[in-house]
């Protein structure tokens, strides 16, 4: 459903989980912001399809992940709002079985997408080179437990389900950054196009603040559109999973979030997989 009729209209992306789902029901189905820029119907897809669309500069507004930014700072700026950003929270190494650290470069591990934050967040944790699957989300569990990959990076609902599975948790990601860093840890993010110029950009993140604190206000307002999205339908889980991926970073990064991010993108550059310094670069729509 358009917000508002009219040409040139923006396009939005984001992804079905409860958690996108939740942040951005009010937007897109009218109910906040009447400022709100011309947006097209918004685009569901997963998190890795979003990496890549905003690599080819598909959308003018869409999630990311925080390790994709880290590529195209030239081309888009974070919004101070919408981000899935916080403490424990992060991805998770699981496995069929235990295993030391020491082993970790013998197994193959899944991980939800080459451009995923839970990807580069384990090639922080261990450096030397691993051998990975990239998979959707949604198929890591079932392919640990038929035996296809040794142990594999679970995010979004798969956080709240894989001992159901019979996994096991090797190690909390998100708890190992946080130990290492003293900072939350930085998932995913709302970024717009630089092209849309300062005045568009700052207008686009007071509508998304705006749906996020309609949200938080008025939770179950947006539930049946949630549920029909989810991959995970039973209620407990959502609302856990909204729980714990929607937080005060969320309505607004603040200084804290900005430099957990900042974190996040320097150790990426110090790694080698950023291929340029976008340190000149305003981070944020704040910024510009």
């Amino acid at each position: 459903m358009p917000l508002l009729s009219g040409k040139n209209r923006l396009s939005l992306g984001f992804s079905p989980c409860p958690n996108d789902t939740f942040i951005f029901h009010a937007l897109i189905h009218g109910q906040v912001c009447a400022e709100a820029p011309n947006f097209a119907e918004a685009t569901l897809a997963d998190v890795e399809t979003l990496n890549e669309w905003a690599l080819a500069g598909r959308l003018d507004v869409t999630k990311l992940s925080f390790h994709v930014l880290g590529h195209l700072l030239d081309q888009y700026v974070l919004l101070m709002a919408g981000s899935a950003l916080g403490r424990g929270c992060g991805p998770l190494l699981v496995a069929r079985e235990n295993f030391s650290a020491a082993a970790l470069p013998r197994l193959t591990i899944a991980i939800p997408g080459k451009y995923t934050t839970a990807a580069l967040l384990l090639q922080m944790y261990s450096p030397v080179a691993l051998a990975t699957k990239v998979m959707r989300f949604d198929e890591i569990m079932p392919a640990i437990v038929a035996g296809e990959v040794d142990a594999g990076v679970i995010i979004h609902e798969s956080r709240f389900t894989f001992q159901e599975h019979g996994l096991l948790l090797h190690q909390d990601l998100g708890a190992w950054w946080e130990r290492e860093t003293g900072f939350p840890i930085p998932l995913g993010g709302i970024v717009a196009k630089r092209s849309l110029g300062k005045e568009k950009i700052q207008a686009i993140d007071r509508c998304v603040r705006a749906s996020v604190s309609f949200a938080f206000a008025c939770p179950e307002a947006g539930m049946p559109y949630i549920r029909q999205h989810a991959q995970e339908l039973d209620d407990k889980v959502i609302k856990d999973h909204i729980g714990l991926y929607v937080n005060p970073f969320s309505l607004d990064l603040g200084e804290e979030g900005v430099a957990a991010v900042r974190e996040f993108l320097e150790r990426g550059r110090q790694l080698g997989v950023f291929p340029r310094n976008y340190s000149g670069l305003p981070l944020t729509s704040k910024e510009l």
